[in-house]
């Protein structure tokens, strides 16, 4: 009887000793370098011109990017959730200022540098979309 009691409480123990000495999960090195910084937007091209000034059609994404840990943030004036495609090489961005879900593309994420791509909608029918291309450099 001892020994079925000692067996015991061992086992508890030991299951205890292994449940506490779990790791937190790691972040990866994409979710690292996209959250680590503010980022400051370098350049908005849609078909190869600038889009970012006063009426142009990616002027509200023109300013400062902040993707939070939480999934939360803003690029320029759109404030929404984000999320990474399950490979990290594509973001998706959601919010009640945009029509859509925008998934951009991830060409180069580096301490330096962030540029995505994407198609945007020209207007509101949605039926015709512009190559857009988004460069950020840390703020």
């Amino acid at each position: 009887m001892k020994k079925v009691i000692l067996f015991s409480l061992i086992v508890i123990v030991t299951a205890a000793f292994v449940n506490s000495c779990k790791k937190d999960k790691v972040n990866s090195d994409n979710l690292n370098l996209l959250t680590n910084h503010i980022w400051k937007a370098d350049s908005l091209l849609a078909d190869g011109a600038d889009e970012s000034g006063p009426g142009g059609m990616l002027e509200m994404f023109k300013g400062d990017t902040k993707f939070n840990d939480d999934g939360t943030g803003y690029v320029g004036d759109i404030n929404g959730t984000w999320n990474f495609s399950d490979d990290e090489k594509s973001i998706v961005i959601t919010s009640d200022s945009l029509q859509f879900p925008v998934t951009t593309n991830i060409e180069e994420l580096t301490e330096q540098s962030l540029k995505l791509t994407t198609s945007f909608p020209k207007d509101s029918t949605l039926s015709v979309f512009s190559a857009v291309r988004m460069t950020f450099i840390p703020k």
